[in-house]
C-alpha cells in the first residue's frame, strides 16, 4: 500500500474527534476547536486525495475490505464525489464554529424553558458523528455500506433534534426519524433485490462504475431505490417530513439537514441507481423530469407563502431538491455534472441562510417572523450583506457559482427535452420560467421585508462576530467555487461523460 488512506482518514479523524469529545474535562472552546479542526483536517484530505488521484476519474482509498458475498467495502473519490464531500466537510467545520454561540442561547432557553438537555459534549459528539456519516455516504462503492453510512447519518440527526429543537420537537423528531427510515428501507429493499442476483458492488475494486449490472432485475427494484432516494431527497409527495424536521431544528443542524444531508438522495440516485440501470432510468426520465419541475414550482410556491423565516427556507430547499432532480432526469453530461455542482453551491449557499436565520433568533429573543422585522440592513450590515449573498447562490446570480450550476441544469432540461419533441420543449420551458421566477420572487422579496423598508425592531444592532464570521467563511468559499468554475466543471462533464456513455 504505497498511497495514503486519505479517504478513510477523512472519516477516521472527525470520528476520533467525536469519541473525545466524550472526556469529562474539555471545555466548551476546546470542544468547539476539537470538532471544527478535525472536519477542516477532512476538507484538506478530501482536496489532496482528489488534487493527487481523483481529477481524472475514480481513485479508490487502498484501505479496502472483502466481505465475501456483500463485496467489497471501500471508499472512493472523483470529481462528483469530491463536489459532495469536500462540501459536507467545509460546511460542518464552519457550522461547528458557529454553533458555539448559537447553541448557548439555545442551551439558556433550553433551561428557561425547564429543560435538561444533554450538554455540550452530547451535542458536539452527536454533530460530528452527523457530519462524518455524510462524508462516508457519498464515498461509498457497495450498497451494503452505502446503506450503512446513510442510517448512521440517521441516528445522530434524529437525536440532535428530539434533544435542541423547537416546538414540539420530540413528535417532529420522530415523524423525521419514521418517514426517512422509510425511505431507506425502500432503498434497501430494492437494493437487495439487485443484490441478491448481481451483487452488492456498484463500483469494481478496479475503480470502473459497473454500469448495467442491474438491467434484467424486475422493475420494482429500480422503483424502490428511486422512491426510497426520492424520500430522503423531500421530492413531492414524499416531502412532507422536511418543513417540520427542517424548521424545528436546532439552527446549526437544520443549517446540514437542508443542504447537506437531503442532496446526498440526488448524488447517489445518479451513482447508484443510473449506474445499475442506465437503459431503465432514461426510460423514465421524462417521468422524473416532470417530478422535478413539479417539485421547484411547488417549493417555490410555498416558499412565498411563508412569513417564518426557517419554514420559508425548508420550502426553499424542497425547491432547490427540483432542480438536483432535474439535472439527473436530463441524463446528459452537463445536466448530471450541474446537479452535483448545485450541491455544493446550495450546501455553501442555504447554510449561510440558516445561519442567518439562527443569528436573527439568537440576537432578538426567537424571532422568526419575517412580517415583524424590517430595516435591520443599515443596523445589521454584515448579516445583510451575507444573507444577500446566500440568496445569490440559490438564485444563480454572480459573483456564485450558482449561474454556473444552474446554466450547466437548465442546458440539460433544454436537450433532453428537445429530444422528446417541441411539446416537451414548450412545456418545461414554460416550467422553468415559473419555477426561475418563483425562486427569484421569495429570495428577493424576503431580502425587502427584512433588511428594508421601516426600521420595526427597537434597539437593532449587529450580531456579535462569532456568529457572522463563521458564515462569511462559507459565503468566501460560494465566491471562490464561481471564481474556480472551470477546475471544477470540466473534471466533473468528462467523468459524467464517461459514465452516460457520450
Amino acid at each position: 500500500m504505497n498511497e495514503l488512506p486519505y479517504l478513510w482518514l477523512s472519516v477516521l479523524v472527525p470520528l476520533a474527534a467525536a469519541i473525545l469529545s466524550l472526556l469529562p474535562k474539555l471545555s466548551k472552546r476546546a470542544l468547539t476547536l476539537l470538532n471544527s479542526l478535525s472536519l477542516a483536517i477532512s476538507a484538506i484530505l478530501l482536496l489532496v486525495a482528489y488534487a493527487l488521484h481523483g481529477v481524472k476519474g475514480i481513485w479508490l482509498d487502498p484501505l479496502r475490505f472483502s466481505t465475501g458475498g456483500l463485496g467489497t467495502f471501500a471508499l472512493a473519490i472523483d470529481p462528483m464525489v469530491f463536489l459532495v464531500a469536500f462540501s459536507v466537510a467545509a460546511t460542518t467545520s464552519a457550522v461547528a464554529l458557529y454553533s458555539e454561540p448559537y447553541m448557548e442561547h439555545r442551551f439558556e432557553e433550553l433551561a428557561h424553558e425547564g429543560t435538561r438537555a444533554p450538554g455540550w459534549r452530547a451535542y458536539y459528539f452527536l454533530y460530528t458523528l452527523f457530519a462524518l456519516a455524510m462524508i462516508g455516504t457519498v464515498m461509498s462503492t457497495n450498497i451494503i455500506e452505502f446503506y450503512v453510512f446513510l442510517e448512521l447519518t440517521l441516528i445522530p440527526s434524529f437525536l440532535l433534534i428530539a434533544f435542541y429543537g423547537y416546538g414540539d420537537r420530540v413528535r417532529i423528531a420522530i415523524m423525521y426519524l419514521l418517514w426517512t427510515h422509510v425511505g431507506a428501507l425502500l432503498f434497501l429493499i430494492g437494493a437487495l433485490a439487485v443484490g441478491f442476483q448481481k451483487g452488492f458492488d456498484f463500483i469494481s475494486p478496479q475503480g470502473t462504475f459497473l454500469r448495467g449490472l442491474g438491467e434484467g432485475v424486475p422493475a420494482y427494484a429500480f422503483a424502490l431505490m428511486v422512491l426510497g432516494l426520492s424520500v430522503k431527497l423531500a421530492a413531492l409527495g414524499v416531502h412532507m417530513w422536511l418543513p417540520y424536521a427542517h424548521a424545528e431544528a436546532p439552527t446549526p443542524v437544520s443549517a446540514l439537514l437542508s443542504p447537506n444531508l437531503i442532496g446526498l438522495g440526488a448524488a447517489m440516485m445518479f451513482r447508484i441507481v443510473y449506474v445499475l440501470f442506465p437503459s431503465t432510468f432514461r426510460a423514465a426520465s421524462p417521468v422524473l423530469m416532470v417530478w422535478a419541475l413539479a417539485t421547484i414550482i411547488y417549493g417555490g410556491l410555498m416558499a412565498l407563502s411563508q412569513t417564518d423565516f426557517k419554514r420559508l427556507l425548508a420550502y426553499s430547499s424542497i425547491s432547490q431538491m427540483g432542480y438536483l432532480l432535474l439535472g439527473l432526469s436530463s441524463v446528459s453530461a452537463y445536466g448530471v455534472a450541474g446537479t452535483f455542482l448545485h450541491y455544493l453551491v446550495h450546501a455553501f449557499g442555504k447554510a449561510v441562510l440558516f445561519g442567518v436565520a439562527g443569528l436573527l433568533i439568537a440576537t432578538y429573543h426567537g424571532l422568526r417572523d419575517v412580517t415583524k422585522m424590517g430595516g435591520l440592513a443599515e443596523k445589521m450590515p454584515y448579516t445583510a450583506s451575507l444573507a444577500l449573498l446566500g440568496f445569490m447562490h440559490i438564485t444563480g446570480i454572480p459573483p456564485t457559482a450558482g449561474i454556473w450550476s444552474e446554466y450547466m441544469i437548465l442546458r440539460g432540461a433544454v436537450e433532453r427535452s428537445l429530444s422528446l419533441g417541441p411539446e416537451w420543449y414548450i412545456g418545461v420551458a414554460a416550467a422553468l420560467l415559473v419555477g426561475v421566477g418563483l425562486s427569484t420572487a421569495y429570495a428577493f422579496l424576503t431580502m425587502r421585508r427584512i433588511f428594508y423598508g421601516p426600521l420595526r425592531i427597537e434597539g437593532a444592532r449587529e450580531a456579535p462576530a462569532g456568529l457572522w464570521g463563521p458564515l462569511l467563511l462559507l459565503a468566501a468559499l460560494g465566491v471562490l467555487s464561481f471564481i474556480a468554475a472551470s477546475p471544477l466543471i470540466d473534471p466533473t462533464v468528462e467523468v459524467v461523460k464517461s459514465v452516460i456513455g457520450g
